[in-house]
């Protein structure tokens, strides 16, 4: 008899939610496995931007970290809210819905981004990461003003 993974992932899932609601880089990435499955569903010549540079695929913890690092390097501190609506869990596998608000701190512009957050968790440990996410609200957030 196997058991149902679920509560696992749920709390899995949980804890990290937690973690990035504290803000610390180090303790979000040790919820991430060694080697992680991290995409971001936005145009590929779209990642890695210098005003975006968060914005682009992983493949490690360490990567996990970075990612965290530099989402709050590119975002004015306290100026940052996120609405977690609904968490869903089958298994391994849990969906995360909700809304991202944050401030752009290069150009001061706020942005609303609604977002859905696709996890696989393992042996306690995030193996999969997919963000979707409204991903020209924050395009326009960081975007140089045009004259």
């Amino acid at each position: 008899m196997t058991t149902d993974p679920a509560p696992s992932t749920r709390a899995t899932v949980s804890e990290l939610l937690a973690r990035i609601g504290a803000g610390d880089p180090g303790r979000i990435a040790e919820l991430y496995a060694d080697d992680c499955d991290w995409r971001f569903d936005w145009p590929e010549e779209e990642h890695g931007r210098p005003d975006t540079p968060w914005i682009r695929h992983r493949a490690t913890r360490a990567d996990a970290a970075a990612h965290f690092r530099e989402l709050g390097a590119h975002h004015v501190p306290g100026e940052a809210d996120t609405v977690v609506e609904r968490v869903l869990v089958d298994g391994e596998d849990a969906v995360v819905l909700g809304v991202i608000r944050q401030t752009a701190a290069p150009t001061g512009r706020s942005y609303a981004a609604r977002f859905a957050l696709h996890l696989t968790v393992r042996d306690g440990v995030v193996v999969r990461h997919h963000v979707y996410e409204d991903s020209l609200a924050v395009a326009r957030a960081f975007a140089p003003r045009e004259e």
